[in-house]
């Protein structure tokens, strides 16, 4: 084991599986003689050259489009975001050519190729930097949709992202790549599509997602202290969604709550809620309840980013809430 910090952890899962794989390569703004707008390609450039780690101009649109054509004709590209907030710029070609190519071909073309790079907000960028846009890839068929809360699970799911034979959403965060946690130095993969139980409780299921889950785990922790046990789900994948493992956990525990960094409407939070009330109505005991974003653009002062962006003290009133314990 070795401690490494988010941003290494994905450096190195991108080089190992580079080193196995010569059509593998990685391009973005900024990713090969800066070693990566956060750091996270450190090294790349100098094991592996300019024709696999290669700058590009501010262009998205054009990167992007380069990344699915060579996807087609025997590359796996993996495309690097300075953040999420700029791939609306070429939606075009995630939506309209990477989702749909195998689809459209019959089945001649898939498109092995990863999308990365940080979502949400990240404290004072501004209303158009600080966007969740996870719920809308989610929206589309054709994606797979990759978030995960720490380091571990960020380099053993990019790992799978970049050996699977369809395009890979996967969405990280710049308030992340400091995280530090102790990773194994063998190889390893995780399951795309796959929850996983964070915490185990028996007094209501906790579900959530991305850098959030660091608040979601805060509050079930103090709640722990309290004699309240939590049962805490990360998602890691939104599509798929790995719904048996919610609705098990809700069977059990009969109360839910939902943690999301993202606007309300259509949210990943309303999808769940409604299968959850579909497969599993009859053993809840309180409504579902779901904590989102408000439904404005992000504010840029300080204070007004504090009373935006979901804090512990806001999860631990709603589960009392769910609990009836306070009104």
């Amino acid at each position: 084991m070795k401690e490494m910090t988010f941003r290494e952890v994905i450096a190195e899962a991108m080089s190992e599986e580079m080193r196995k794989d010569p059509s593998i390569y990685l391009m973005g703004e900024e990713v090969a003689e800066y070693n990566g707008a956060y750091k996270a390609s450190k090294g790349m450039l100098a094991e592996f050259g300019d024709k696999r780690v290669i700058d590009t101009p501010i262009s998205e649109l054009g990167f992007s489009g380069i990344g699915v054509g060579s996807a087609m004709n025997g590359c796996r590209p993996i495309i690097e975001y300075m953040t999420f907030n700029f791939s609306l710029v070429c939606i075009d070609q995630i939506i309209n050519n990477a989702a749909k190519m195998r689809q459209m071909s019959g089945g001649q073309w898939n498109i092995p190729i990863v999308f990365r790079g940080p979502t949400g907000s990240a404290g004072q960028l501004g209303a158009t930097h600080s966007q969740a846009f996870e719920n809308w890839y989610a929206n589309c068929p054709g994606l797979k949709v990759v978030i995960p809360s720490n380091p571990y699970d960020a380099k053993g799911l990019l790992k799978s992202a970049i050996r699977d034979e369809d395009p890979v959403i996967f969405m990280e965060s710049e308030q992340m790549y400091g995280d530090k946690m102790m990773i194994p130095q063998e190889e390893y993969t995780l399951p795309i599509g796959r929850a996983d139980i964070k915490k185990k409780g028996k007094d209501l299921t906790l579900v959530s997602f991305g850098k959030i889950m660091k608040v979601a785990m805060d509050a079930a922790e103090n709640l722990s202290k309290e004699g309240i046990e939590i049962e805490v789900i990360d998602l890691k994948t939104l599509r798929p969604l790995d719904y048996d493992t919610i609705i098990d956990s809700v069977k059990k525990n009969n109360h839910m709550v939902i943690l999301e960094e993202a606007w309300p409407f259509a949210s990943i939070a309303s999808e769940i809620s409604h299968v959850v009330q579909q497969r599993a109505f009859d053993y809840l005991d309180a409504p579902i309840r779901k904590i989102n974003l408000p439904d404005v653009p992000a504010p840029y002062a300080p204070n007004l980013i504090e009373a935006w962006y979901p804090n512990v003290k806001q999860v631990i009133n709603t589960i009392k809430k769910t609990l009836d314990i306070i009104k």
